[in-house]
């Protein structure tokens, strides 16, 4: 089907259309970074790397970025963003922000979402999945008030046969290592839930405590950019992000946003990975994936 499309008379159209739009790159980690490089490269050759302090001027000022702009982006804080995908970036000067989970700054605690697909596949149970697979722990867990969630989660450690692998977290140097080369460091919460399950208290404790951990980490430099873990949204969210003086809030629907992006705090994201083949790196791109995606029922 990614050929297919590629090869489809549509692409040049949407391909032409793309030169007049922002694309925002959503990566998690670095998984193959022989690919990550051969995207990278293509995308010095066919676009317009352009850096978060540009998206940011763009909006403050009222005036669009150049044609054919992309933001590269990556959520989590995975430990290859600096590893493996760095000196990808640094090679080919290629900007980027990253947006990181603070709890797990320093340490080698695995990702929620991580630990609790490998405990559901070593026989965790909980009360809240019941009924649900273990290759669906994941995807119902996010679905749950945040409370439940975190009572599942609990239950899935106690009752599975094996504790989850620890990951080696990215620690406060590191961060300053991104910063120094071309990458900013971005907020995306202090322990990662999806804030429209949450409790206002929990909302804001989640945002302002990952907020004051990255300014001192930072230097003193407080992060603006906001990344909605899952891209869920949440209004008591936008309101917190503007009394901290957030410039900028990115989501995770894959879709294109205009070269001035009309809501700062509400910008479109493409969900791309280090996997992705050529044929569906370019279709993304284009926006002609984007677009059969969300024809298709996706979300």
């Amino acid at each position: 089907m990614d050929a297919v499309l590629r090869r489809s008379p549509l692409q040049p159209l949407f391909r032409l259309a793309a030169t007049r739009r922002l694309a925002v790159l959503a990566y998690h980690g670095v998984d193959d970074p022989r690919v990550f490089a051969l995207q990278m490269e293509r995308l010095v050759r066919v676009a317009r790397p352009v850096p978060l302090a540009a998206v940011e001027e763009a909006v403050r000022t009222g005036r669009a970025l150049p044609p054919r702009s992309v933001l590269v982006t990556f959520d989590d804080g995975d430990r290859t963003v600096l590893t493996e995908g760095l000196p990808v970036l640094a090679r080919l000067g290629i900007p980027a922000a990253a947006f990181v989970v603070t709890d797990l700054v320093g340490g080698d605690q695995p990702f929620w979402w991580t630990e609790a697909a490998f405990l559901a596949s070593r026989g965790g149970t909980a009360r809240a999945l019941a009924d649900c697979p273990p290759g669906d722990a994941v995807r119902r867990m996010k679905t749950l008030p945040d409370g439940e969630c975190r009572t599942a989660l609990a239950e899935l450690r106690q009752s599975a046969r094996a504790r989850a692998p620890r990951q080696e977290q990215l620690t406060p140097a590191d961060l300053l290592t991104l910063t120094r080369n071309g990458v900013a460091v971005g907020n995306h919460t202090a322990g990662h839930p999806c804030l429209d399950r949450c409790e206002g208290g929990t909302v804001r404790d989640e945002i302002r405590r990952a907020h004051e951990a990255l300014t001192g980490w930072l230097g003193g430099e407080a992060p603006t950019a906001f990344a909605y873990p899952n891209g869920n949204v949440d209004p008591r969210a936008d309101a917190e992000l503007r009394c901290l003086g957030y410039r900028t809030g990115f989501l995770f629907d894959h879709r294109h946003d205009r070269l001035l992006p009309p809501h700062p705090l509400r910008i479109s994201r493409l969900r791309v990975n280090s996997t992705t083949g050529r044929d569906r790196f370019d279709t993304i791109l284009s926006g002609l994936h984007p677009a059969v995606h969300h024809l298709r029922g996706g979300s």
